[in-house]
């Protein structure tokens, strides 16, 4: 269970630091070659790149917790810490900055593969999950210990969300999705092991992607029908279907304003919609990006936005083992970033430095900074 700093030789550069906390790092990276009376030499190219975040190199790895892959991989509230969430059941905890320390590991969460997790906005020691075993269940990270454990659907559970606003009552909900066709609103604070909700539309499609409104008063639920239904929560009923996929959804993510929904599909494009109250667009599409394929595991791919510019980028993982950034007002790519042996299916930003985190079916997962200048 370590972590590994992906260059050769490294040597941060302080005496040149200025006020704004400009980190410098001069790497070092070796090359075989051959003299022309074929004796071996090794030529060392110096390359200096300008530092954008805490972390021990540009690229980290962390590796060898899990025997299965990394399905789901998260930040914290405070991005000091990372959980992942593997098909091998279990749970595994980092640190985020050095020395990137696999600090906890919480074995068998669940009976079958981890398929979501999220952290608790509210109690930084609380983590939700669910799994193929069909359960919804939150577990104490210090002590292991279950606070709450539902049955939540017939059938594995694809997909969690937790509500980024409270209720009026200042308690933090639950949505899942699952095989069973149906959404449910679960309230951990409640007694009882039934939903608060039930979001069915009775057409008996496969839920594969579930995110909450930024208020928490409507639902967005996407599956196998390649729609996303928006359902208003105190009626019960949809607002309105988003359409734009040719294919299954993958996943939901709410930009941080909250004004649009970032989907992607098996039909390997990425939608951005307009969900604000009033869009001057009737179908509510606001960018298509193309450049992450899906590949042929027909994985639920994650897809996330970028934190610290608001919202200024999106990600989604892909089945080429890369993760692809795009900026937002363009839609061009901005990175196509590489590392890992196996197609990626996990992906989330840093709350409040340029880093990606990344998971993949190779077990591990990679810390990227996005914005690292290379200065030579």
């Amino acid at each position: 269970m370590a972590s590994t700093a992906m260059l050769k030789r490294a040597r941060v550069d302080d005496e040149g630091e200025g006020a704004g906390g400009d980190r410098r790092q001069v790497m070092a990276i070796s090359a075989e070659g051959k003299d022309q009376g074929g004796m071996g030499s090794r030529a060392v190219v110096m390359r200096e790149v300008k530092r954008t975040s805490g972390l021990e190199a540009p690229i980290v790895s962390l590796a060898g917790a899990h025997q299965g892959e990394i399905i789901s991989c998260k930040f914290d509230q405070t991005g000091e810490r990372i959980a992942a969430g593997s098909a091998d059941r279990c749970i595994s905890l980092w640190k985020t900055y050095p020395p990137h320390d696999n600090y906890g590991f919480l074995p068998n969460v669940h009976k079958q593969a981890i398929t979501d997790i999220a952290f608790s906005p509210s109690n930084a020691s609380v983590i939700y999950s669910v799994g193929a075993d069909g359960m919804l269940i939150a577990t104490v990270l210090s002590t292991s210990e279950r606070l709450v454990r539902y049955a939540a659907h017939y059938g594995p559970v694809n997909s969690l969300a937790v509500t980024r606003a409270g209720t009026s009552a200042g308690r933090e909900l639950l949505l899942t999705g699952g095989d069973d066709g149906v959404a449910r609103v679960w309230d951990p604070a409640r007694e009882g092991k039934d939903p608060v909700v039930e979001l069915d539309d009775g057409l008996g499609g496969v839920v594969t992607a579930v995110e909450w409104s930024a208020d928490g008063s409507a639902a967005f639920v996407g599956g196998v029908d390649n729609e996303i239904k928006v359902w208003d929560l105190r009626k019960q009923e949809v607002l309105y279907t988003l359409r734009g996929h040719t294919d299954t959804i993958a996943s939901l993510a709410l930009s941080p304003n909250g004004h649009f929904l970032l989907s992607f599909a098996f039909d390997s494009t990425c939608i951005i919609h307009d969900v604000r109250p009033f869009s001057a667009d009737p179908t509510r599409v606001h960018r298509t990006l193309i450049g992450a394929p899906a590949g042929f595991e027909q994985s639920l791919t994650k897809c996330a936005w970028s934190k610290t510019d608001n919202g200024a980028r999106v990600a989604a993982g892909g089945g080429d083992r890369t993760v692809t950034i795009w900026d937002v007002d363009s839609g061009k790519i901005l990175y196509k970033l590489g590392g890992h042996k196996g197609s990626v299916g996990a992906v989330d930003f840093h709350p409040r430095e340029p880093i990606i985190l990344t998971g993949s079916k190779d077990t591990n997962m990679l810390l990227g900074e996005i914005d690292a200048q290379d200065l030579n």
